[in-house]
């Protein structure tokens, strides 16, 4: 007795089945959408006690009919079910030995009979592709997006005699998105959405709720399946309205045109956001403008002066190119196979002859596709040649590309000789022979994986801060490339490999990129140094260096991001799994500094990349070159074209347009607090995009009397004078204990005068140009400011007489609290000085929180304890204890206040570049 109520609990408290009513189901459809209803229907529970597929094909049994036939479930493969409109008796009788008691048809092609139909208990539900009643009838799928529907969906209804008529049982709907095509609405959401439904409608039946709500006539609609006759594009109509033409026949039948007297079928349309690239035109039949031949593909254009573009094209014999390649497509010759490479062929030839079976012989011009081969031998044919022959990896499209055997081979041999590989990156270097090196340094936007001039071909100079000489002219780029740019990025992320691309292989690229970052570290110092005024020690260890670690340490992450499991209350008797899901955002924008212009640009596009976004960046308009060689870069370590892209110019245009840009996902800047605010006030009225800002700081630094002297001075120095003051979280104001004050104060002046100050390429200069004339004019007139307001300037103040833009360092004292000089950051070579009265910790507290930024902060004491309590109560996103500017990229770095939100570096930045998806499962 004990044995049975034990067992009676444990089937009680196992599963749903247990639960719930179960029926007996006759399975009648086919397809992978067939097999996955079939299988979840039999995890809940349910006895299916037949299914009826169709018919062998080629010696292949349908998905539906393999899983069925492993399970030891009746399979019933009849070719059809009527003869002239009339039932079939045997078949109908096979079907009614079963005894179902509901009929599911998840995808059937063939025709039901109504005695079949009506039969069960609880008669037929059929799965259809659309919000009904809209787009009854074959191709509903099709027809929502050539409508330019702005819902798709599907639904779940009782059979009936008419053609989708019947009573609604379920139905769910999303969003049709501009970049949608068939396959991305059916693989995004009606296929696993689909396969939910029809179990939860099966469930609704067993349980007795299932609702039968009559169709409206309403808004109905009846389309059949597409003629490749009927598919000719109409290009008098807006450019939307085309693209949804061709993407609604993507890609069966094909939307087609005629180009110079042939038909040609276009694949691939997306909507141009930006500005229309140059090309080649393209007289096509038809239209009013011809269309343009351009890197991105063909463009062509609607009534509405709107474009689109379309990345592949096939010619009436099958073989398809890709539409950038038009008018070089007959150039390719074949080459001759080596003996290794004719082995190779002797493998593939096998492969195709197993997957073609009904083929008796595969020869040079046998068509994989005319020969029966369908989407799934395509998946089969690259996994068998990466299986058997070492490696070697294909995309699907290259079978698209190449149906015939002989144009196979011909693209594998190139593939296995590398000569597919992207055309070589052409760069108008301006080279200077300068620190014993030859410096080679791209000047052009970068855009799309190359260099090009501005579309409006305007330039501006880039200036030597050590002489004020022009080192080059360089890009000024337009809204237009702007827009340009962020297209490609968009195309980078949603149709490119980076978003497709293994997260460790990502991983793999940003670490080779690293490599050659440290490979060309001598020749990036160099061009820092020249470009910003940089001296060339610093430049080397910490603007380049620091930027190599950075993107090591990122690339570790990309195979490393991952959601959580998250227990949640069930749902009796259900139960319920929840997780978490880290995604990229898409296409980001970047702003830098002029600071430190390699290594900021580290900072933010290394997190960006290892979260697998895509990115636009524009560095300061005035230290552009070190990002424009680190794009060079970037091609050689093999980052896909389109994911990075480089645009020099203004903020007021190039960042105005980055923060206005509606297929911008995310923008990340580092500049002043008036700015930012500006841009973050544009984020949000464009399309409410994800911001991060690291802004203006006046970071205070408390020296207590108890501290190491010698360390406090040698610090204090560094917190002040490193890159020439031009830091984000220099100290902006010292409080110095009273009784070491002058102490203090004497020590620094000694050590001011031992600093060189001189070229910065010299390997023992300590102090070079500030960046760039106007800052160096802002700082002279911060000095006259705090000496009106009785700021004791005991040291400099004045420029150095010598070409350049060169600051003598700067020391003021009795520098009180409501002065200027105590408020406001002079992000240059100028320490502020103010005292504060032994022991009154609170006191000084007080004053260093006294301020609306919160970069950074510092303490000097042996006092472990003031040290701690010092740090707790300081309010800034990082505190320096016994020491100063001792940033690491594990480290997470970013303010309060008004100095931002959002860090850079560590883990906590990767979460800046990603979104969290919360994913609930019953099961």
């Amino acid at each position: 007795m004990l044995w049975t109520a034990n067992q009676f609990i444990r089937k009680f408290s196992t599963a749903t089945v247990y639960y719930q009513s179960k029926l007996k189901l006759a399975l009648i459809g086919q397809s992978l959408f067939g097999q996955e209803v079939y299988s979840q229907l039999r995890k809940e529970g349910h006895k299916v006690v037949g299914v009826f597929t169709v018919p062998d094909k080629d010696g292949k049994a349908d998905p539906l009919a393999v899983a069925a036939e492993k399970d030891g479930t009746p399979v019933f493969k009849f070719p059809r079910w009527r003869v002239k409109g009339k039932p079939i008796p045997d078949v109908v009788s096979a079907y009614k030995s079963i005894g179902a008691e509901l009929n599911v048809l998840p995808f059937c092609s063939q025709f039901i009979p109504m005695n079949v139909i009506d039969h069960p208990k609880h008669g037929s539900i059929v799965y259809h592709p659309s919000i009904l009643p809209a787009h009854r009838g074959a191709s509903a799928i099709n027809w929502t997006l050539i409508h330019g529907d702005k819902k798709a969906g599907f639904s779940i209804f009782w059979a009936d005699d008419g053609l989708d008529t019947g009573p609604i049982l379920l139905q769910r709907e999303c969003p049709v998105e501009p970049t949608d095509t068939v396959d991305t609405l059916y693989n995004r959401f009606l296929f696993p959405e689909g396969i939910k439904g029809m179990v939860e409608a099966v469930q609704l039946i067993a349980d007795g709720k299932a609702p039968r709500v009559p169709q409206s006539e309403e808004g109905a609609s009846y389309e059949g399946i597409q003629k490749k006759e009927n598919c000719k594009v109409s290009f008098n109509q807006p450019a939307e309205a085309i693209h949804n033409w061709i993407r609604g026949h993507d890609k069966v039948p094909g939307a087609w045109t005629v180009i110079d007297g042939q038909v040609v079928t276009l694949y691939g349309s997306s909507l141009l956001g930006g500005s229309v690239p140059t090309g080649q035109p393209l007289d096509i039949e038809g239209t009013s403008k011809p269309g343009l031949v351009t890197s991105n593909g063909l463009v062509l254009f609607g009534t509405d002066g709107k474009a689109l573009v379309v990345r592949n094209l096939q010619f009436e014999d099958g073989k398809m190119i890709p539409a950038a390649k038009y008018f070089s497509a007959g150039e390719s010759v074949s080459v001759e196979l080596t003996e290794e490479e004719k082995k190779t062929a002797l493998q593939i030839r096998a492969i195709w002859k197993g997957i073609l079976s009904n083929v008796p012989e595969v020869e040079e011009s046998t068509d994989f596709f005319k020969s029966g081969a369908a989407s799934m031998d395509v998946v089969r044919l690259v996994e068998e040649i990466k299986q058997k022959c070492d490696g070697l990896q294909l995309q699907n499209e290259d079978v698209y590309m190449a149906t015939k055997f002989e144009d196979f081979i011909q693209m594998i041999v190139r593939k296995l000789r590398g000569e597919d590989k992207e055309e070589e990156l052409i760069v108008d270097h301006v080279i200077k022979n300068i620190n014993n090196m030859t410096v080679k340094m791209p000047h052009q936007c970068f855009i799309n994986g190359r260099f090009e001039d501005a579309e409006n071909g305007k330039t501006y100079d880039t200036v030597n801060p050590t002489d004020g000489s022009v080192i080059c002219k360089v890009s000024y780029a337009s809204v237009g490339d702007v827009d340009r740019a962020v297209a490609a990025a968009k195309d980078a992320f949603e149709m490119g490999p980076w978003g497709k691309m293994n997260a460790r292989d990502r991983g793999r690229l940003l670490y080779k990129l690293a490599d050659l970052m440290e490979e060309h570290q001598e020749e990036l110092a160099t061009i820092e140094t020249i470009d910003s005024g940089a001296v060339y020690t610093l430049a080397l260890k910490t603007h380049v260096g620091m930027s190599v670690q950075t993107f090591r340490y990122f690339a570790g992450w990309c195979d490393k991001i991952q959601g959580t499991t998250i227990p949640i209350n069930q749902a009796r008797p259900n139960h319920n799994l929840t997780f978490t899901k880290k995604e990229p955002l898409g296409v980001c924008a970047i702003v830098i500094p002029w600071n430190y212009p390699l290594m900021m640009l580290a900072w933010k596009s290394a997190a960006c990349l290892a979260a697998g976004n895509t990115l636009v960046l524009k560095p300061a308009q005035v230290t552009p070159l070190t990002a424009l060689k680190f794009a060079e870069l970037t091609v050689k370590a093999g980052i896909p074209k389109g994911v990075i892209n480089i645009i020099p110019g203004s903020g007021g245009l190039v960042g105005q347009r980055m923060s206005d840009h509606p297929d911008i996902r995310k923008l990340g800047f580092t500049g002043s607090t008036p700015i930012g605010k500006h841009i973050m006030k544009s984020c949000a009225l464009s399309n409410l995009k994800k911001v991060s800002l690291e802004l203006g700081g006046k970071s205070p630094l408390i020296i207590f009397q108890d501290c190491d002297l010698d360390k406090a001075v040698r610090m204090g120095m560094g917190s002040v004078f490193f890159n020439k003051g031009e830091n984000c979280i220099a100290a902006g104001r010292l409080f110095v204990e009273e009784s070491i004050h002058d102490k203090f104060l004497r020590r620094v002046l000694e050590e001011i005068k031992k600093m060189k100050i001189g070229d910065p390429l010299d390997r023992s200069t300590d102090h070079g140009p500030q960046n760039h004339r106007a800052h160096m004019e802002k700082l002279l007139e911060y000095c006259e400011i705090g000496k009106k307001e009785g700021a004791t300037l005991v040291y400099g103040g004045q420029q150095v007489q010598r070409p350049g833009y060169f600051m003598e360092p700067t020391v003021f004292t009795d520098v009180e609290d409501h002065m200027y000089l105590a408020k406001e950051e002079s992000f240059g070579p100028i320490m502020v000085i103010s005292k504060f009265k032994d022991g009154d910790v609170d006191g000084v507290l007080q004053r260093a929180n006294d301020t609306e930024f919160g970069l950074a902060s510092g303490v000097f004491t042996r006092d472990i304890n003031k040290a701690m309590y010092v740090s707790e109560r300081l309010e800034a996103g990082t505190v320096f204890i016994n020491t100063y500017n001792k940033t690491d990229v594990a480290s997470p770095f970013g303010g309060f206040k008004q100095s931002g939100f959002g860090k850079d570096l560590g883990e906590e930045a990767l979460h800046e570049y990603l979104r969290t998806k919360a994913v609930t499962v019953e099961y």
